[in-house]
């Protein structure tokens, strides 16, 4: 028994194929539409690939792969909607009908995964973005290193844009040195004894970078000595609200790229279902024009279905065809396949009697 099966009238196969017509070329645009999404995603993580530790390139490549297959296949598909108002022109298709839905099916599939992909890629980002972040802090006082001199202007850029300070927060500072040993007084009693006072010989302070420094704070800004009440008039680091940017840069960059993912997915996921409808309409209209040929009468009614069977005779049915393929693959070992046994030996051994002709 035909799972949704519809009737339809010349006219209403006409309507259909138009109405796909118009749908396949939408979906040309949903397309560009998922290639350019692709694109702005990739050039959003590769401005700040060195603050990754590992190429998060998987979402981004896969809608622009989608895009583009998306622009082709509904190209494909116009044309096809288009020649099946005409019958006769219907059967230069006929053939390629079915392999084009699912090809379809299978496309529209990797769009929900794609879309799904948006979705799960928070937990690799922020695993990326922790280690990123940790080795430029490490190297923002390279500044006379060639691979690690844009480092510094990377950093200072991006807590002055997001206004974020550290990885975690500003105190991620103080556990690191972050001024190089260019800058630092050796003479000075104080720049040594700290210095003999680390085990690692790094200079820690209790400091932050310039660009840490909050664009609304209306006290002058406190980046050094942030720990030392005494060093600072009328301040109290542990009761009064500091005038350094609060939140880390891993948690500013990850919501910057979650909301651009999730709108991304939103949308990817709106183009999803106006593919299954594109894809239901057009095995509607495969369907139909194929009865139509069978009835052998291009204005008599015919009928349309997504599967001729129920789903559990269909699956059968593909079963059993995926199994008898695997068994033309199989080569028997038996080493007597070739070998005539006895009885065959036997028979071929025995005379053949002549029937006398009667006179």
């Amino acid at each position: 028994m035909a799972v949704l099966k519809v009737t339809f009238t010349k006219t209403n196969r006409d309507k259909l194929a138009q109405v796909l017509w118009v749908l396949n070329w939408v979906s040309v645009v949903t397309g560009v539409t998922l290639f350019s999404m692709g694109l702005f995603l990739k050039v959003e993580i590769e401005k700040r690939r060195e603050l990754m530790s590992k190429d998060i390139v998987s979402v981004p490549n896969m809608l622009i792969c989608v895009g583009l297959t998306a622009c082709a296949i509904n190209f494909l598909g116009g044309k096809i909607c288009y020649d099946c108002v005409d019958t006769t022109k219907f059967l230069r298709w006929k053939l390629l009908m079915l392999p084009y839905s699912i090809c379809t099916f299978f496309f529209t599939f990797c769009i929900l995964v794609g879309a799904l992909m948006c979705y799960s890629m928070r937990n690799d980002l922020e695993e990326s973005l922790f280690l990123g972040l940790r080795d430029a802090m490490r190297y923002y006082k390279d500044t006379d290193m060639p691979s690690r001199c844009y480092i510094k202007h990377t950093m200072d850029m991006l807590q002055m844009q997001f206004q974020c300070c550290g990885n975690g927060g500003y105190r991620d500072w103080f556990h690191i040195q972050w001024i190089s040993y260019h800058y630092l007084d050796m003479t000075n009693s104080e720049v040594v004894e700290r210095l003999r006072s680390n085990v690692e010989g790094k200079y820690l302070i209790d400091g932050v970078p310039f660009s840490c420094c909050g664009l609304h704070s209306p006290r002058p800004c406190i980046q050094h000595q942030i720990t030392n009440n005494s060093a600072h008039y009328n301040y109290n680091y542990q009761k009064e609200e500091l005038n350094l940017n609060r939140r880390g840069c891993r948690q500013a960059l990850l919501e910057h790229y979650t909301q651009i993912m999730q709108s991304i997915g939103l949308i990817v996921l709106i183009i999803w279902l106006f593919e299954v409808s594109v894809l239901t309409g057009v095995r509607y209209l495969q369907t139909a024009m194929e009865n139509v040929l069978r009835l052998g009468d291009a204005d008599s009614e015919s009928d349309g279905w997504l599967l001729e069977n129920s789903i559990a005779d269909t699956a059968r049915y593909n079963f059993n065809i995926i199994k008898n393929l695997g068994k033309c693959y199989q080569v028997d070992d038996d080493p007597n396949i070739d070998v005539p046994s006895t009885s065959q030996q036997a028979q071929e051994n025995v005379p053949v009697k002549q029937i006398p002709v009667a006179r």
